[in-house]
């Protein structure tokens, strides 16, 4: 007699995850890790309570922000908080280690005397792990994601890490879950094309895709959206303001995929600003809420670093969008067709 096996309900997976993940908007602790410019000990304290007091109860982090500054200061921030009034996530797959000689700032983040290094072996996730929760000062991670597998970051040794990160990380990371140590597991990367090699081959709970489904853009993530969708793979949609080219109130910024923008990508980018502005719609804000209408998609999560940047945020996500102000943005040929909107 032939067994026949069902895939268990996408949309009852997702229900499940969407029970402890209750944020819509999460709260991104890369730039409390002093990306590219410092923020001091009260800034950053600020910043976490008052996203706390916001409604923000996700926090999202990882060894690599700050070579460890980042964990540590919403350990530090949350330690006075119930553990169930918030959720975390990290990353495993860098591991950090102090050196003195360390102050060049290659990476971004303004931090001396510490090194981040690629280790994606069972040992580097099981001490990246121990580490990650003494400085968050908690005995368990909510999600727990392999960070920047992929072509991108690894070129010509891309396979060999998909290699490891498939017989070995993920293995770990499933067992880590299995204990209790993290509730759900997955990948947190900024390319689709990592995504679909390694779900068709590992059972993932959620990705991080940062860039990739914005308002901005979505063709390099329709893919990924529509397998994640059909798997029942949550989607934490970061970096909504594509490096923040879209979180100016009244003009592009000039960044866009953690580099200068180039004539063309801010050229774009102004059509956002001159079509919503004819409804008195803040580009922010539509980039804030647009990732949401997606039934993938958990949380957009917005890397904050001060108060006035979570009050902003704060605001953005509760703002009044004119349906005619999606229309307009889809009839310029600005949001792809058959993409969700609010």
């Amino acid at each position: 007699m032939t067994q026949v096996t069902t895939r268990p309900d996408p949309d009852a997976a997702r229900d499940q995850r969407v029970a402890w993940l209750r944020s819509p908007l999460s709260f991104g602790g890369a730039p409390i890790g002093n990306l590219y410019e410092s923020v001091n000990e009260d800034e950053a304290a600020a910043a976490i309570a008052r996203a706390w007091q916001r409604g923000i109860q996700h926090f999202d982090t990882a060894p690599y922000y700050g070579y460890g500054l980042s964990e540590s200061r919403l350990g530090n921030a949350l330690s006075g908080l119930a553990r169930n009034s918030y959720t975390l996530s990290t990353k495993v797959g860098r591991v950090i280690e102090t050196d003195h000689r360390q102050t060049h700032h290659g990476d971004g983040f303004i931090v001396d005397g510490r090194r981040a290094y690629f280790d994606y072996s069972r040992d580097g996730i099981l001490r990246s792990v121990e580490a990650s929760l003494s400085r968050l000062r908690t005995d368990r991670i909510d999600v727990l994601l392999l960070h920047d597998i992929g072509v991108e970051t690894h070129a010509a040794n891309h396979a060999a890490v998909l290699r490891q990160a498939l017989d070995e990380a993920l293995p770990t990371m499933a067992e880590l879950r299995a204990q209790g140590v993290c509730d759900a597991i997955g990948i947190g990367v900024n390319e689709e094309a990592v995504c679909l090699e390694v779900m068709p081959r590992f059972p993932l709970d959620v990705i991080m895709l940062a860039g990739r489904y914005t308002l901005f853009e979505q063709e390099r993530s329709e893919g990924v959206m529509a397998q994640a969708q059909a798997l029942g793979v949550g989607i934490l949609a970061a970096g909504p303001y594509n490096s923040g080219l879209l979180s100016g109130t009244d003009a592009p910024g000039s960044f866009y995929n953690y580099a200068p923008a180039s004539d063309a990508i801010v050229e774009r980018a102004r059509r956002f600003y001159e079509i919503l502005g004819k409804s008195h719609t803040e580009v922010g804000a539509a980039a804030l809420q647009f990732p949401l209408a997606h039934p993938a998609v958990l949380s957009v999560v917005c890397g904050l670093r001060s108060t006035a940047e979570v009050d902003s945020a704060a605001a953005r996500m509760q703002a009044n969008i004119p349906v005619g102000a999606w229309h307009a943005l889809r009839e310029a040929g600005l949001v792809r067709n058959g993409t969700p909107t609010p």
